[in-house]
C-alpha cells in the first residue's frame, strides 16, 4: 500500500460498489482577525486498489495567496495554503467523488492470512517497504500494559486472520466509545487505563498492540457510510471522519480492520489516507497569527451514496 498508483486496469474487470459524494467542511472563527494563516490539509482520497477518485477539489475562503498540492512519502495527496488577507473566519470545504470497489474477498482465505501470524512480520526484501511502520512512535505507544493485551489475541501459531478478528471484537467489547472522551494528544496508556475512547484512540491502540508482536500496521483516515434509524429520513451533514487499521501481509498485502465497529474494512469505507499514526494525516492542522485570545471549530461532514456514473463521467 506505499504506492497509491495501482496499474490502470488493476480495477477495470471489478465491479464499483459504492460511489460517494464526501462533503467536508471546517469552519474556524476567531474573537480577533488573522493576519495570516497557513494549513496542510489531508482531504483528497487517495487512488488504492480498492477505490478511485473520480474528482475532488478544496476550496478556501478567503481565498488563498498561495496553494500547493503535493504527495507524501507514504503517497497520500495533501494540499498546502497561505492565507495573507486578514480574517476572523476561515472556512475549508473539500468535496470528493469517488467510487469504492471493496477488497477482494479472497483475501480472507489466502495463505498469508490463515498462516501462523509470526510469519507476517516483514522480513527480507518482501518486508523491507513494510518496516517502518513496525516501529513505535515518539513518544513510545508500546508499554507493558499494551503487550499483556494484545498477547490474548496472539498466542502461538495462531492463523493472523483469527488473531486480527480477536483482537478487534475485543476491543469493540472492552472499551466505551465516548465521544469527546479524549483528544488527538491521548496517549495509548492512557484510553488503556480509561477503556474508553472514540475511533482514532482504538485504531492506535490496535496498532500499538500489533507493532508489539513485531507486526506492521497502519494508521488509515477516511469515512465510513452510516445509515439512518429504520424509518428515519438521512441527515445532511452529520457524518464524520472516521480512523482504522490495517496490518501487512506477506505478498505486501494488507488486511484492514475497524476496532470501533468490530468488523472488517469494506466497500463502506473510503480511505484519505494512511500513516504510522493519526501524526501523520490529520485532516486539518496549521499555523495562524493573531492576538485572538478565544476560537472556535465547527466541522460538518457528508458522505452522501450516489447512483452509478454516466459512462461519459470526466475522471480525475
Amino acid at each position: 500500500m506505499i504506492d497509491p498508483s495501482p496499474p490502470a486496469d488493476s480495477t477495470s474487470k471489478r465491479p464499483v460498489l459504492r460511489r460517494y459524494r464526501i462533503t467536508h467542511r471546517t469552519t474556524y472563527t476567531y474573537s480577533e482577525p488573522v493576519s495570516s494563516s497557513y494549513g496542510r490539509c489531508y482531504l483528497l482520497p487517495r487512488d488504492t486498489e480498492d477505490q478511485r477518485c473520480v474528482r475532488s477539489a478544496v476550496d478556501i475562503s478567503p481565498a488563498p495567496a498561495d496553494r500547493s498540492v503535493g504527495v507524501d512519502v507514504y503517497g497520500n495527496r495533501d494540499l498546502y495554503f497561505q492565507v495573507s488577507a486578514a480574517h476572523e473566519e476561515l472556512i475549508v470545504t473539500a468535496e470528493s467523488e469517488v467510487e469504492v470497489y471493496g477488497p477482494e474477498p479472497h483475501r480472507l482465505v489466502s495463505a498469508p492470512a490463515n498462516s501462523r501470524w509470526e510469519l507476517s512480520r516483514p522480513v527480507g526484501t518482501d518486508g523491507a517497504l513494510a518496516q517502518d511502520f513496525v516501529l513505535d512512535v515518539q513518544p513510545a505507544e508500546i508499554s507493558d500494559g499494551v503487550r499483556d493485551y494484545a498477547a490474548v489475541s496472539f498466542p502461538p501459531e495462531r492463523p493472523l486472520v483469527d488473531a486480527v478478528l480477536d483482537l478487534t471484537s475485543r476491543i469493540h467489547r472492552d472499551f466505551q466509545y465516548r465521544s469527546g472522551s479524549t483528544s488527538v494528544s491521548t496517549r495509548v496508556t492512557e484510553v488503556l487505563e480509561k477503556r474508553s475512547g472514540v475511533c482514532q484512540d482504538f485504531a492506535r491502540l490496535a496498532i500499538a498492540c500489533l507493532r508489539s508482536h513485531g507486526l506492521a500496521a497502519q494508521y488509515v483516515s477516511g469515512y465510513l457510510e452510516t445509515q439512518p434509524p429504520p424509518g428515519q429520513e438521512r441527515l445532511i451533514g452529520v457524518d464524520a471522519t472516521h480512523a482504522w487499521a490495517a496490518v501487512w501481509m506477506p505478498g505486501d498485502r494488507w488486511l484492514a480492520f475497524d476496532p470501533t465497529n468490530d468488523q472488517l474494512v469494506d466497500e463502506r469505507y473510503t480511505v484519505v489516507a494512511w500513516g504510522r499514526d493519526y501524526a501523520d494525516v490529520p485532516p486539518l492542522r496549521g499555523v495562524i497569527y493573531t492576538e485572538a485570545r478565544n476560537s472556535t471549530i465547527a466541522v460538518s461532514v457528508d458522505v452522501a451514496p450516489l447512483h452509478p456514473l454516466a459512462p461519459d463521467q470526466p475522471k480525475c
